[in-house]
């Protein structure tokens, strides 16, 4: 995985609850890994959803189709 030059000022942002994750920060490598996963990444999602791990399409579409 390449390295990313604005990874520090993406981690103050990030609300991913996935501590091992190596994606962190590196928000191409992010969201190229959760759309081959047919997911959205945890930016996408309030903290409250995002902690679930419910990352799908279905999901988001319940929260924003409102």
């Amino acid at each position: 995985m390449s390295q990313c030059s604005n990874a520090g000022q993406n981690k103050m942002s990030c609300n991913c609850t996935y501590e091992p994750c190596s994606r962190k920060g590196n928000c191409c490598a992010c969201l190229r890994y959760h759309l081959d996963m047919n997911q959205l990444p945890a930016c996408a999602f309030p903290d409250d959803v995002e902690c679930s791990y419910d990352r799908t399409f279905r999901r988001f579409a319940q929260l924003y189709s409102r």
